[in-house]
């Protein structure tokens, strides 16, 4: 399934290292701070805890969506 993963974390050491998992998993970025590609329910699951570890108690936000087909064909973007 794809997975959306978008995060706000104000410490730059860890955010890098945010970006960083993603990477190791195989996402690539979309924006900034979001992520996007494919992963198995199991592989978004060992994410998803992995970032967790990683912000511990920094201040920030992660979030993780996955996303049908359906609504991979109705997205729209722009890249410049």
């Amino acid at each position: 399934m794809q997975v959306l993963v978008i995060y706000d974390v104000e410490n730059d050491r860890i955010r890098s290292k945010v970006a960083n998992a993603c990477k190791d998993y195989g996402l690539q970025r979309i924006q900034f701070s979001a992520f996007r590609g494919d992963l198995s329910a199991n592989r978004m699951e060992e994410l998803f805890f992995r970032l967790k570890k990683i912000l511990g108690v920094d201040k920030g936000n992660i979030q993780m969506y996955p996303m049908c087909e359906k609504d991979l064909k109705q997205a729209r973007g722009t890249e410049s």
